[in-house]
């Protein structure tokens, strides 16, 4: 991220994705929930909580980047470090994770965590300080395309909207106004 964090955009960003999953989850067709995504091993609806799980991070990874960011930063790297190293293990978890969530949290309950989770982080970032929103931390940059080598505050804030967005180019089924007509079946 560069420049400082516009709070606003960052929380139309939260509504927005939470808008876009509750109109997906009302248009898809049951079937195509259990149809794979396009480009991971996840099934449309596992994909559709591995976007909600990055919101639900971002809660744990706020105390983190505080804890750290006050850190030396040769204990900070080395943390960093330590992650990348258990890249495998974290794959796995993420994958397994997601698929075992999407059980929990599934097409009738995950837009619901969405809100709840993506308000918490509203109200979070409304009491945020520039000087908080400054806080740095070095992150494991082959645990996920969107992190960088060191992240503010700011950028935590900022990364489940990636996230979600990104993800959302792997659904397997296009459900928008200009879908084509056999998508939307």
């Amino acid at each position: 991220m560069t420049g400082p964090l516009d709070a606003e955009a960052v929380t139309a960003a939260y509504r927005r994705n939470c808008t876009e999953l509750e109109t997906t989850l009302a248009l898809i067709p049951p079937e195509a929930l259990h149809r794979r995504s396009a480009g991971t091993r996840w099934t449309n609806e596992e994909l559709l909580y591995h976007m909600v799980f990055g919101y639900i991070v971002v809660l744990a990874l706020l105390p983190l980047v505080r804890i750290f960011g006050r850190l030396p930063d040769f204990v900070n790297r080395g943390f960093a470090w330590l992650l990348n190293a258990g890249t495998v293990a974290f794959d796995i978890i993420n994958y397994w994770g997601s698929k075992g969530g999407a059980r929990i949290f599934n097409h009738r309950r995950m837009a619901a965590k969405l809100r709840r989770v993506s308000s918490a982080l509203e109200r979070r970032l409304r009491r945020e300080t520039e000087a908080g929103l400054a806080c740095r931390m070095h992150f494991p940059t082959r645990w996920d395309p969107f992190f960088t080598e060191s992240m503010t505050l700011a950028d935590v804030y900022a990364y489940p909207v990636a996230h979600f967005d990104f993800h959302a180019t792997q659904l397997s089924w296009n459900v928008g106004p200009g879908a084509p007509e056999a998508d939307r079946k």
